[in-house]
C-alpha cells in the first residue's frame, strides 16, 4: 500500500513559516503539493522553496485580531479556498520568571497562545467550506516542568487544551490536532545549545540520539493535514524521539561501570 499524501489543489497557511521549524514545515506542504503562504511580521531572508515550488509570503502581526480577519478573508478571495492551517509561530527567550515583568512573560503567553486561538477563530470559517485541519505546534514544555520558559511551557499546556476542545466543538468539518515537539535543530540552535559540538552533546540526551530536522516535523505536519488521517482529531502526537533520557539510565550506567571496576 502507498503511503504517498497528495494534496495538490490545497492551499494550506504555515504561520512564522519563514524560518527554522516553520519553514521546514512549509516545504514539506510544498513537496506533498499544496500552494503554501507563510506568514510573519518579517519577510524571509531568501524564499522558501522545495521542487521548484514557492511559497507565498503575506506579512501579518499574528497579535493584530483585524489584520488577522483581513488576512485569512484576503487569502480565500485569492485562492478560493483554505484547507489546512499550520499554528506555527511562537518560541521564547530563556527568562526566569522570577526575573521578568508580568507584561514580558504575557507577550510570550500572547504569542503561544492568544495569538493561535486568533488564527483559527479568523480561518474556521473558510476551513468549514473545505472540511479542512488545523495544526498546532505544540511543545513538551507543555506537559513537564519549563524552568527558565514557565510562561511559554503554560502556554503551549493551554494550546494542547485548546486544540482538543476546539476538536470537539468544531467536528465534523474541522480536525483540529498537536504535534508535541522535542528539540529541533535550526539555524538557531547555537544560540541555545552552543557550538556543533554542544548541539550534538544536547542531541545525545535523547534517546533517539539526535535533534529532530526541520522536515520531520513538517512530515508529521502533512501526514495530520492530510487524508491519510482522517479520522484523527483532538489528538496530540508526540514527535520528541522518545523524549529526554532518563537520569535513572545514566546512573544505571554509572553502576554498571563501578562494578566492572570491582569485579576487575
Amino acid at each position: 500500500m502507498s503511503i504517498t499524501v497528495d494534496l495538490a489543489g490545497r492551499v494550506a497557511v504555515v504561520t512564522g513559516g519563514t524560518r527554522g521549524v516553520g519553514a521546514g514545515i512549509a516545504r514539506a506542504f510544498l513537496q506533498a503539493g499544496a500552494d503554501v503562504v507563510v506568514c510573519a511580521r518579517r519577510p524571509p531572508e531568501g524564499v522558501v522553496e522545495a521542487d521548484g515550488r514557492k511559497a507565498e509570503f503575506a506579512p501579518v502581526d499574528l497579535r493584530n485580531a483585524a489584520a488577522v480577519e483581513d488576512f485569512f478573508a484576503g487569502l480565500a478571495a485569492r485562492h478560493g479556498r483554505l484547507d489546512v492551517l499550520v499554528n506555527n509561530a511562537g518560541g521564547t527567550p530563556y527568562r526566569k520568571l522570577g526575573e521578568g515583568d508580568a507584561e514580558r512573560h504575557g507577550r510570550v503567553v500572547e504569542l503561544n497562545l492568544v495569538a493561535p486561538m486568533t488564527a483559527s477563530l479568523a480561518a474556521y470559517g473558510h476551513l468549514k467550506r473545505t472540511r479542512g485541519s488545523i495544526v498546532m505546534i505544540g511543545s513538551v514544555s507543555g506537559s513537564r516542568p519549563s524552568p527558565g520558559t514557565a510562561a511559554y511551557g503554560a502556554a503551549k499546556a493551554g494550546l494542547d487544551s485548546l486544540a482538543r476542545s476546539m476538536a470537539v466543538e468544531w467536528a465534523p468539518e474541522v480536525r483540529v490536532n498537536t504535534l508535541v515537539l522535542g528539540m529541533v535543530r535550526t539555524e538557531l540552535s547555537h544560540v541555545h545549545y552552543g557550538d556543533r559540538a554542544g548541539v550534538d552533546a544536547v542531541g545525545r540526551t535523547v534517546p533517539a540520539g539526535r535533534l529532530a530536522e526541520p522536515y520531520e516535523i513538517g512530515d508529521a505536519a502533512v501526514f495530520l493535514a492530510s487524508d491519510r488521517a482522517a479520522y484523527v482529531s483532538g489528538a496530540s502526537l508526540l514527535v520528541h524521539g522518545g523524549g529526554e533520557r532518563p537520569a535513572f539510565l545514566d546512573a544505571a550506567s554509572v553502576n554498571s561501570v563501578s562494578r566492572r571496576e570491582l569485579e576487575g
